[in-house]
């Protein structure tokens, strides 16, 4: 497990991470969420033993990541800021990483092949594009075969092709029973191969929950409804309790009733109906929505009838 225990950090008297704490379990994908700003990066830091933390620790597997004797082989790391000596090639840069964590020559190979980058391996790194330098980071958090991957934003520059594959060797890693902690700002591919969420901002935890728990108590779900008496309708709606909003493109979205329901209001009053579906907030939605109460902002879109 990754445990993460009232993590700290201040630069003079602006706190950047506060009190911090959660548990990332093996066996599922979770995903790291936070705006811009939020402390995602040097929270990862500090789990990787880069940053100090004024207060708090994080342990990997029950040790702090500077106490591990051959890291790469326990933990699979890719920050955005991990970037290669550009004069070397990419099979030496592997090399070099593989000798120094005592981990067989072969694997440097075998991980080149995985990431598309055989072809590649005696390329100087410089010559590099961002997406064949982001597979470069992937082989090398690949290298030791650990039980723990950390990955910050490590869809930067993957073709469709690339993020696909990404995907399933999460989900792969995650089914095997390892630990997986993927930080991203793309919240569709997040909603694809999270299975848990933790979300921070402000430094602070906002959310440490199950992707679908997570949208179903932050988000907003509603029943949408299209009908030509929408007066009638709405006063038996909110009859029934239901809250009311005016869709942007003269609908209405009903909440606090089923489809169901909603259907049998409209039919016990000789309404007709000319649309009725249920729709469920997105994942960015929601983030969006959660994020922004934070910050005092309203939601978007509907407005109240």
């Amino acid at each position: 497990m990754i445990d993460a225990l009232n993590l700290t950090k201040r630069y003079g008297e602006h706190t950047v991470v506060g009190g911090l704490t959660f548990t990332v379990r093996p066996g599922t994908v979770t995903g790291f969420l936070g705006p811009n700003g939020a402390g995602k990066s040097t929270t990862l830091r500090m789990m990787l033993g880069l940053t100090r933390p004024d207060e708090g620790s994080a342990r990997i597997g029950g040790h702090a990541y500077q106490d591990l004797r051959h890291p790469a082989r326990h933990v699979g790391a890719l920050l955005e800021t991990s970037v290669p000596h550009k004069s070397l090639t990419a099979v030496d840069h592997l090399r070099w990483l593989a000798r120094s964590n005592r981990i067989p020559r072969r694997r440097v190979d075998e991980v080149l092949d995985a990431v598309g980058l055989t072809g590649a391996a005696r390329r100087r790194v410089g010559t590099f594009s961002l997406g064949m330098g982001q597979r470069l980071g992937l082989a090398a958090a690949l290298l030791g075969d650990p039980p723990v991957l950390m990955l910050d934003e490590p869809v930067n520059g993957l073709d469709a092709e690339g993020i696909r594959w990404l995907r399933e060797l999460l989900r792969g890693r995650a089914a095997e029973g390892r630990t997986v902690l993927v930080s991203s700002h793309l919240m569709a591919e997040m909603s694809m191969v999270a299975d848990h969420l933790v979300v921070i901002d402000r430094g602070r935890l906002l959310a440490d929950t199950g992707m679908q728990d997570f949208i179903q108590r932050h988000g907003r779900s509603y029943v949408r409804v299209r009908t030509p008496q929408p007066g009638p309708l709405s006063r038996e709606l909110e009859r029934k309790g239901a809250s009311l909003a005016a869709g942007s493109d003269g609908s209405l979205e009903v909440s606090g009733l089923t489809a169901g329901e909603v259907s049998q209001v409209a039919a016990a009053g000789g309404l007709a109906l000319d649309e009725l579906s249920t729709h469920t907030a997105s994942l960015e939605d929601t983030f969006l929505g959660l994020v922004g109460k934070q910050h005092g902002q309203q939601p978007e879109g509907s407005t109240r009838v």
